[in-house]
């Protein structure tokens, strides 16, 4: 199964129009990026985990997707744990690297922060297809037209890069190219991919602009994007977490804004 391939699934998330996921995304993810506390982002981490159990994911498909903020994560806690900000007791120092009091409780608020905000945009985006939410995008939110379908066939073509990738290494293989240096090698197949993916993108506007996808007369779309109840109650919950995150960390003092 491919990462660029979301599952498809009419149940939970799966029936919400993308551009309502986008909204709760970005709104839980604005909240929490105001604060650097570990309180916050533990309520709202807790919160989520309750509510991916209705997301309407199977498991193995939640673990795949997430797999790679669970490593994340705790690459940044152990970053900022040894060179974050020194203050309090210090714990153990070698040349640059101090552990402090205050790195540590630096260190912990950062897993939480970045699982709290990446666990919820990558679950809510599961299920979404790339023309989905570029329908939901042009109807919706009343972006141009012109800007929305340029994105949707850039993205498109994600897809053919990682197929060409492959193809252009097997190439090289067969003609006995790829068993020079591996820095060198990976480079000049870059650089291949790069003159093959420019080639690919001229073609395609070329073949948009003659279908008439840059004129600026009014659109219409094939498919309607709706956005009713559902949808404003995803974004009502994602409100709900992000206020009840902030209330429990300004009630246990812990609210720490970042521009105080």
């Amino acid at each position: 199964m491919s990462v660029l391939t979301p599952p498809r699934t009419d149940r939970g998330i799966g029936r919400i129009n993308p551009v309502a996921k986008l909204g709760a995304s970005l709104l839980l993810a604005g909240v929490l990026v105001l604060t650097i506390d570990w309180v916050s982002a533990a309520v709202a981490l807790c919160c989520e985990l309750v509510l991916f159990l209705f997301a309407g994911v199977s498991l193995r498909t939640l673990v795949w997707r997430t797999l790679p903020v669970w490593l994340a994560a705790p690459t940044v806690a152990v970053t900022t744990l040894l060179y974050g900000q020194e203050s309090g007791a210090v714990y153990w120092s070698f040349g640059l690297i101090h552990v402090t009091e205050g790195s540590a409780a630096l260190a912990l608020a950062s897993l939480l922060r970045v699982l709290a905000i990446g666990l919820p945009a990558v679950v809510l985006f599961i299920t979404v297809d790339p023309t989905d939410l570029a329908d939901g995008l042009a109807q919706v939110v009343r972006l141009p037209a012109r800007f929305v379908l340029g994105g949707l066939a850039g993205l498109r073509l994600v897809g053919l890069f990682i197929d060409d990738w492959h193809a252009l290494e097997l190439a090289r293989r067969a003609r006995g190219v790829a068993d020079g240096h591996a820095i060198r090698r990976v480079g000049s197949q870059a650089f291949a991919l790069l003159v093959l993916s420019i080639r690919r993108g001229s073609k395609l506007a070329t073949a948009m602009e003659a279908r008439g996808f840059g004129s600026d007369a009014p659109r219409s779309w094939a498919r309607e994007s709706p956005f009713g109840a559902r949808e404003w109650g995803l974004i009502a919950l994602g409100a709900l977490v992000a206020a009840l995150a902030v209330t429990v960390a300004v009630l246990t003092g812990s609210w720490n804004f970042v521009l105080g």
